[in-house]
C-alpha cells in the first residue's frame, strides 16, 4: 500500500526530505513483498527513462530443477561446470550475470592465483563461483541462508568437488560458523539487491576480513538509487577500486556489471 501524504503539512508539496524519506519507505516496503523486483527490470538512474533492461542471464526457459553447464574462461576454457539451478529456492537459486563474471575473472587469473587458498564465497546462492575457485585448487567455504544449502550441496556432488568445497549457513550480521578460518579470499557476486540487508553484509564482511591482508572481489551489478546507499555504508568500513587487469572488462562494464577489489580501512 502506498503510503498517504499528511494532511496537516502546512504547504502544497511536502519538501524534498519528506518526499525522499517517503521514496526510500516505499522502496523497502516493495522489496520485501517482492526481493526479485530489481532483477527483472532495471529500475535505477543508470538506466534511461524508456529502457526496461531484461537481466536474467540466458538459461534454459524452465529452471526449476535444470542442470546447466558453464566453462570458464569462456574465450579458453580452463574449468567447466555443471550447476543445477531451481528458482523455487528463490533468487539464490540460479545463476546471475555478476556471478559469471566474476567465476570468469578468477578463472582468468588460473590455477597459480587460487591454489591452496582459503575461500569464503559469501550469499552463494548456487554455489558457481566457489565451485569455479575450489576446482581451481583452493580450499573453498560456500555460504548462504539454510533454503539454499541443498542446492549448494548438490552443486558440489555433482562436481566431485567434496574434498575441496565445503557448504555452510552463513546469515549476514550474525557470527560466522567456527570451522570457517578468517579467509585470504572473500568472493561475493550479485549480493547488492535487498536493501534491510546492506548493513548486515557490510558487517559481514568487515568481521571476516583482516586490515590489509584479506582481498575482497565484489562483483555488482547497478539496478537502482538505492545501491548509492550500500556503498556509502561500505566506505565506512572499506576502500575500493575497480579491478583493472580483466580483459572482459570493458563488456561487461556495458552491461552495468563492476567488479571491485575491497580492502578493509585501519
Amino acid at each position: 500500500m502506498a503510503p498517504t501524504q499528511p494532511t496537516s503539512l502546512p504547504f502544497e508539496s511536502p519538501p524534498e526530505s519528506v518526499t525522499s524519506l517517503n521514496e526510500i519507505a516505499l522502496d523497502e516496503a516493495l522489496d520485501i513483498s517482492d526481493p526479485l523486483r530489481h532483477f527483472r527490470t532495471d529500475a535505477s538512474d543508470f538506466a534511461r527513462d524508456d529502457e526496461d533492461t531484461v537481466v536474467v542471464p540466458s538459461q534454459p526457459r524452465s529452471i526449476l530443477g535444470e542442470t546447466i553447464r558453464l566453462t570458464f574462461p569462456v574465450d579458453s576454457p580452463l574449468v567447466s561446470i555443471s550447476l543445477k539451478v531451481d528458482a523455487s529456492h528463490g533468487c539464490g537459486g540460479i545463476a546471475w550475470p555478476a556471478g559469471e563474471v566474476l567465476s570468469n575473472y578468477i578463472a582468468f587469473r588460473g590455477v597459480e592465483y587460487l591454489q591452496g587458498k582459503k575461500i569464503v564465497e559469501v550469499g552463494s546462492g548456487t554455489g558457481l563461483v566457489g565451485l569455479v575457485a575450489g576446482a581451481l585448487g583452493g580450499t573453498v567455504w560456500i555460504t548462504d541462508q539454510a533454503p539454499l544449502l541443498g542446492i549448494m550441496q548438490q552443486n558440489v556432488s555433482l562436481n566431485n568437488l567434496q574434498s575441496c568445497v565445503s557448504v555452510r549457513e552463513l546469515n549476514w550480521g550474525e557470527t560466522p560458523p567456527s570451522d570457517i578460518p578468517l579467509p585470504e579470499l572473500i568472493l561475493a557476486a550479485d549480493c547488492v539487491y535487498f536493501e534491510p540487508a546492506f548493513p548486515l553484509l557490510v558487517q559481514t564482511l568487515s568481521e571476516m576480513a583482516v586490515n590489509g591482508s584479506t582481498e575482497i572481489l565484489f562483483c555488482y551489478k547497478k539496478r537502482r538509487k538505492a545501491d548509492k546507499r550500500f556503498f556509502t555504508m561500505l566506505k565506512k568500513k572499506f576502500s575500493w577500486e575497480e579491478v583493472g587487469d580483466d580483459p572482459n572488462r570493458e563488456i561487461y562494464n556495458r552491461e552495468a556489471i563492476s567488479l571491485l577489489t575491497l580492502t578493509k580501512r585501519p
